[in-house]
């Protein structure tokens, strides 16, 4: 069994305010959910994040408050977050007065978003995200897969309301060839090593929640299965029919999509490489009961033929 968590980055609106779409994952299988949580867990715990969420964006973000507070890094934890504090509240009640409801209503946003964080210089937290994606770098029986469209180009082969669409539908196709092939693999697993009763795979969608996204998604993966081509192939058969939608603040493995995402975003768009570069490697990848030399990350880029990206030359 192997649940597929998936995370957005990016927003598949036309223009919005990303020029990429990403839908990301990370499947496991079931029986290493605890290991990956575990280690996870004890990374964000070094650096007074336990039980917090990790939200690679909100995270990474420049904190005006710090770059106003000398020696700010030489505070202990507890000092830092009491002088951010309280400069955020002076800040709050200062934009209360000039009565710009929309400046309030995003600055509470920031606040919100980022306050598990701010107990942290900008150089911690980007040594967390690192020390977080060379943890999932080395496991082995991980695979990453993940749909990136550039809007511009889409438009000249859907409709610009079809981005998600489109993205959850490569999704759905890439996991059921994982899944497949972890089929395949267990099979010869059989003939190669101490007989053991056949193994049929099983994939679980587990996607952040999003009633919009929930309804079309749901319906969407129903169709695929039903559709009379993909029954004939029987490839989609394996993925359980309706996606779960879950809270990616209290689900950690959504965290990680959301890390994988956003590596990919921030390459695509900026080619920015320090998380990508380590995230998008071409180690082996465990299947099943044997060692399978495929390249660990499975990457769709939907883009003009002239990209030169890593991700669209394989290299």
């Amino acid at each position: 069994m192997y649940p597929c968590y998936l995370d957005e980055s990016g927003v598949p609106e036309i223009p919005g305010n990303s020029t990429h779409f990403v839908l990301a994952g990370i499947a496991i299988p079931i029986e290493r959910w605890r290991e990956a949580d575990a280690a996870i867990s004890e990374i964000m715990a070094r650096y007074g994040l336990a039980g917090a969420e990790l939200h690679t964006a909100w995270l990474l973000r420049k904190y005006l408050e710090q770059s106003r507070i000398d020696h700010f890094s030489e505070m202990s934890w507890d000092e830092r977050r009491t002088q951010v504090t309280r400069l955020r509240v002076v800040e709050v009640h200062r934009v209360r007065k000039l009565g710009i409801a929309k400046r309030n209503s995003q600055l509470k946003k920031v606040h919100r978003h980022t306050d598990p964080y701010i107990h942290l210089t900008y150089d911690e937290r980007h040594k967390l995200t690192l020390e977080i994606a060379e943890a999932i770098s080395k496991w082995d029986w991980a695979v990453l897969i993940a749909s990136c469209i550039d809007k511009s180009f889409f438009l000249t082969r859907g409709k610009p309301d079809e981005v998600n669409a489109s993205a959850f539908s490569i999704i759905v196709v890439q996991f059921a060839e994982l899944l497949q092939q972890a089929e395949d693999l267990a099979r010869i697993a059989s003939i190669v090593l101490p007989p053991q009763d056949p193994v049929r795979e099983f994939g679980l969608l587990i996607h952040d929640n999003n009633p919009t996204v929930a309804l079309k998604h749901t319906g969407q993966l129903r169709a695929i299965r039903e559709n009379k081509v993909s029954a004939r192939h029987g490839i989609f058969d394996r993925i359980i029919e309706t996606p779960l939608f879950v809270d990616s603040t209290l689900t950690r493995m959504i965290q990680l999509a959301d890390l994988w995402g956003y590596s990919l975003r921030r390459y695509v768009e900026n080619g920015d490489t320090g998380l990508f570069s380590i995230l998008y490697s071409r180690q082996m990848t465990m299947i099943g009961r044997i060692q399978h030399p495929a390249h660990r990350a499975r990457v769709d880029h939907m883009a003009d033929t002239n990209c030169r990206c890593l991700i669209c030359t394989k290299e």
